[in-house]
């Protein structure tokens, strides 16, 4: 039986190959293929460590260009809680997404987030 340690707000080990799945909720609106441009999201390629709102060619909203003065980057913990509930981390973001409630689905999203990086 796998079994799955909570760290922080995040679970550590999260499946990619389960979290490709997941990002079945994120595809219509981003990318996580290097060489596509934005769609009516930022491309996701690289996010994980990525400086917040930073994506070249994306206009981001006001509110997260705000929180992007106050959080450096795109850590696992702070993405799990902005893709739990995104209006609650960043009020009036423009990103119309309810978010990923089930933790273990944050987890592998983030996983595969991770293995979009370029170092794999």
């Amino acid at each position: 039986m796998l079994r799955i340690t909570v760290i922080g707000a995040h679970a550590e080990g999260g499946d990619p190959v389960r979290g490709e799945k997941v990002f079945q909720y994120c595809y219509s609106c981003h990318s996580v293929q290097p060489d596509e441009t934005n769609l009516q999201g930022p491309n996701l390629y690289g996010i994980v460590g990525r400086r917040i709102a930073s994506q070249e060619g994306f206009s981001y909203s006001p509110a997260l260009r705000a929180f992007a003065q106050q959080e450096e980057r795109w850590t696992e913990d702070r993405l799990d809680r902005y893709l739990r509930a995104p209006y609650k981390l960043v009020p009036k973001t423009s990103m119309a997404f309810p978010g990923v409630e089930a933790q273990d689905e944050r987890a592998d999203l983030i996983a595969y987030l991770r293995s979009k990086d370029g170092a794999h």
